[in-house]
């Protein structure tokens, strides 16, 4: 199934995408696409539904985030050798771990704001991973059963604030608008193997970032089952799993970063696309 959300935003609905690529809603079913409409025994009531049978939704509304009231939204950075190379830094022994503040989410088409003072807004393609069955202690064997499904995130950063101001990574990365979420939620059985898919990024039409999520340094399962060490994984958080080389900080013979004005386009393979304008806080 392909899940999403549409409407204005703080208004959307739950809906689901039809064979035609035409949004069915699902509100006389549940409430939002969060929390425990994520459930395993939730989504497989989910798929007995005849989706013609559906409400359609005409026209082509605002998709909003494809999870609603995400409680956590935790992020893992350096998880590509070739992107960790790009930047400098060394390759992780363990997975580095930073959060984005819920109030970064926007829709995956939503304007992305410079921040005032900015000078190196970057972008970043990311897999995220949605938790359904919560948990904690999860075993690596276990982990994939602990999935919802998966989506495309823009894990913009600002590299200033993130590297250079002090502190943790999370003041650089958890700005408004800088974690385009969606368009959709593909639940995890439509998705035969999450560490063998393409991924890109382009910028004002120039493809910056290639690269498929087979060369992650950590895969899914640890990646779950490594965080449920350190807190309980509930139904709707967000895992945003890496990003690979490309990013505006590792271009040669200088980097490149954001400005106003720019078009961001991007997507994983199955998991549809994303496009946001960039505009000044």
């Amino acid at each position: 199934m392909k899940l999403l959300r549409y409407g204005a935003p703080g208004q959307e609905r739950p809906g689901i995408l039809d064979a035609d690529g035409q949004i069915r809603d699902l509100s006389q079913h549940i409430a939002d696409l969060s929390g425990e409409a994520l459930l395993p025994a939730a989504l497989d009531k989910l798929r007995t539904l005849d989706i013609n049978q559906l409400p359609r939704v005409e026209g082509q509304p605002r998709l909003g985030p494809c999870v609603g009231s995400i409680g956590k939204f935790i992020c893992i950075g350096l998880n590509y050798a070739d992107h960790a190379a790009e930047t400098g830094a060394a390759i992780p022994s363990e997975p580095v771990v930073f959060n984005k503040w819920t109030s970064a989410v926007v829709g995956p088409n939503d304007e992305v704001q410079i921040p005032r003072d900015s000078l190196k807004t970057d972008w970043e393609v990311e897999l995220g991973v949605i938790i359904g069955q919560g948990g904690r202690y999860i075993s690596e064997q276990d982990a994939m059963r602990h999935v919802a499904g998966y989506c495309v995130i823009n894990d913009v950063s600002e590299r200033e604030f993130q590297i250079e101001r002090g502190g943790t990574w999370d003041k650089g990365k958890g700005c408004d608008t800088f974690g385009p979420t969606g368009p959709w939620l593909v639940t995890a059985d439509e998705i035969a193997d999450p560490h063998s898919l393409n991924l890109w990024l382009e910028v004002d039409g120039k493809r910056y970032q290639d690269g498929n999520t087979s060369t992650m340094i950590f895969r899914i399962p640890h990646i779950i089952s490594y965080l449920s060490r350190f807190m309980s994984l509930q139904p709707g958080d967000v895992i945003s799993t890496g990003t690979p080389p490309g990013v505006g900080m590792g271009q040669k013979p200088q980097p490149i970063y954001l400005k106003a004005g720019q078009t961001m386009r991007l997507g994983i393979e199955g998991l549809g696309e994303q496009r946001q304008t960039t505009v000044q806080a």
